[in-house]
């Protein structure tokens, strides 16, 4: 059955989602429905939308969240009316994961459209249902249709919050209109540590002025304050109507619990934070995370592993990495031998990545990344006085302490001729485009290749940041506030990036784009035989 025209689309996104928020079953379907009580109080209410998360081969996972202990319903379809919907019973919502509950859908057609709409029921035997929220996806291609995803990092930081009086969270909506396949976060989809103040002061004398909880107030130390942020960027209007329309991959970065955190943080002169111990706030983070992330948990094995590999039909694997959970601490990051103070990936995850990427079959292997290869970082001072690293790069040089993992990394790859492989992250706040030359590079052993940086989606505006020429990085674009810190989204600074492989010669273009979605840079990727 052929797909339906983006018009088709649209005119059942302006039905449903045009407030952003919620839609009432309709009448044909009510007569199916239990009871719904008149009184909102006296019913289940869906309080953040839903979300469309991990969509590989036949499957996608629907996240949404309820106010109350309740039973998720969801019902998927092939026809916008919902004529031929399938009803999927889905968990219980308790307090235990903050209400949060989530269906993996299964045994979906390959290049089709599916409509779903979620709901909850109360636990009372008169089950009354809340009001449904409906969202649209499409499933991979079994064959070569054009693939299109898009990519950023970064919400709400800085203390850049829901500024209604200037339209929210901008760039999402920007993002959404290009109707991409699926949207990566390559990560700090919360600033826990950055509190949101009611106002922030702009040039001359305007004014942004923030919507605030009192979850975001302060800096996250309760597991209800890390789940509160989460809760905070679903109030906003474009990311619940992108969340319903376009299907998302997160991975995580260091903001998700607090500012270059790794096992060497030290927040005990901290005067903001009353808990002081680290690892209890990352379990707390961690815990919260994956509540809201709308992702598939991985198995008991490693119950909250982030990194994995997101199959999008024959042309595309994106391989999602974790670049936070198994580093050694932050250091000056210059020591002459590999070993645990020098891990990043970690053995484990590097294993797979190198693994991975060999047995692709996919004409494109994109490595989404938290933080970018070969741009400085820092992380303050050593006890000695030299300077500490958050990143991978640590000055110009020969490969030392973090770049042992990518010279293996990468010398392998060209051994083993594994081409088409493209690296993308957010991070540090612009938007570049980099490419890898070996005959520029301090180590030579790899094949070139290029990295796109693109962020913040909503955040303050920081860089550029130095590259170092360890594996020869060669700037080709950038755009960066340059000289100022923190610059509002009212002045622009916010970016993602948009690919789009051609399903008929394989090609890869890369655009970078602005909240306007203008493009800043194109770059189109021959694939490589």
């Amino acid at each position: 059955m052929p797909v339906r025209p983006f018009r088709s689309r649209r005119r059942f996104l302006q039905t449903t989602l045009a407030s952003g928020a919620s839609l009432a079953l309709p009448a044909g379907a009510l007569a199916q429905a239990p009871a719904v009580i008149t009184s909102d109080r006296a019913r289940p209410q869906v309080t953040s939308g839903l979300q469309i998360g991990d969509v590989t081969g036949d499957r996608a996972l629907i996240w949404s969240r309820a106010d109350r202990p309740s039973r998720l319903v969801v019902e998927r379809a092939f026809r916008e009316d919902f004529s031929d919907a399938v009803k999927v019973r889905g968990p219980l919502a308790l307090d235990t994961s903050d209400y949060t509950a989530r269906v993996d859908l299964t045994g979906l057609p390959a290049d089709r459209e599916v409509f779903v709409r979620v709901a909850f029921e109360d636990l009372s035997s008169e089950r009354a249902r809340s009001e449904s929220v409906q969202g649209r996806f499409r499933t991979p291609p079994a064959g070569r249709r054009d693939v299109t995803f898009a990519w950023s990092g970064d919400t709400a930081g800085q203390g850049w919050g829901i500024n209604k009086e200037w339209g929210g969270m901008k760039c999402y909506d920007t993002l959404r209109r290009d109707q991409p396949d699926f949207f990566i976060h390559c990560g700090d989809t919360i600033y826990a540590d950055g509190p949101i103040p009611a106002t922030v002061a702009l040039p001359g004398d305007a004014v942004w002025r923030n919507v605030v909880t009192e979850e975001v107030s302060k800096v996250a130390e309760t597991l209800k304050e890390f789940r509160g942020r989460y809760q905070y960027n679903l109030m906003d209007d474009n990311v619940r109507r992108m969340s319903a329309e376009i299907p998302q991959v997160w991975q995580w970065d260091d903001h998700e619990v607090m500012n270059n955190w790794s096992d060497s943080k030290d927040i005990s002169a901290d005067k903001r934070y009353t808990e002081k111990n680290v690892q209890l706030l990352v379990a707390r983070a961690t815990r919260a995370f994956l509540e809201y992330a709308p992702l598939r948990y991985h198995g008991a094995d490693e119950s909250e592993r982030v990194y994995r590999k997101i199959s999008y039909g024959p042309l595309l694997d994106v391989f999602v990495l974790d670049m936070r959970t198994y580093r050694g601490p932050n250091s000056y990051n210059r020591q002459e031998k590999r070993g645990p103070d020098t891990a990043f990936l970690g053995e484990q995850q590097l294993a797979w990545l190198k693994s991975g990427l060999k047995a692709s079959k996919a004409a494109w292997k994109v490595v989404s990344a938290d933080m970018p290869i070969s741009l400085l970082v820092d992380d303050g001072k050593d006890a000695e006085g030299r300077d500490k690293f958050e990143a991978v790069a640590n000055g110009d040089g020969p490969v030392l302490g973090r770049e042992f993992e990518f010279a293996d990394l990468f010398s392998f790859l060209k051994k083993n001729k594994v081409r088409n492989v493209v690296w993308i992250t957010a991070d540090v706040h612009y938007t570049a485009a980099h490419y890898y030359d070996p005959a520029k590079a301090r180590f030579t052993d790899f094949s070139p290749f290029w990295e796109f940086v693109s962020g913040p989606i909503h955040a303050g505006g920081f860089g550029p940041n130095k590259l170092d020429d360890t594996f020869g990085p060669q700037l080709v674009f950038q755009k960066a506030p340059g000289g100022r810190a923190n610059v509002s989204p009212v002045e622009g600074g916010q970016f993602y990036g948009l690919m789009k492989i051609d399903g008929k010669t394989g090609a890869l273009r890369v655009q970078l784009k602005d909240i306007a979605g203008a493009v800043l840079f194109e770059k189109t990727l021959p694939r490589a035989a």
